[in-house]
């Protein structure tokens, strides 16, 4: 099983193939990010509630709602980016 780090976590830093240096973030940084990633998934979520299909699954309803998916994934990604930058 993979060792997880909260997203939040200052410990982030410590499984990153990438990045190789972060910076702290502060604790309104850390609150905006999780409040940015709750909005996404509750986004997504809704979008399975209105294709009728089971959130636990990838799948979705209808090519349209699997592309609103991916741009709320975006979303998500591009805001937590300009956050912890």
């Amino acid at each position: 099983m993979a060792q997880t780090v909260d997203s939040t976590s200052d410990d982030r830093t410590a499984n990153n193939a990438v990045r190789h240096t972060y910076r702290i973030l502060t604790e309104t940084e850390k609150k905006q990010m999780q409040q940015i990633k709750d909005v996404g998934g509750y986004f997504i979520h809704t979008l399975h509630e209105i294709g009728g299909t089971d959130a636990s699954v990838d799948r979705l309803a209808s090519r349209d709602l699997s592309l609103a998916n991916t741009h709320i994934e975006d979303a998500v990604n591009r805001a937590v980016r300009h956050i912890t930058s």
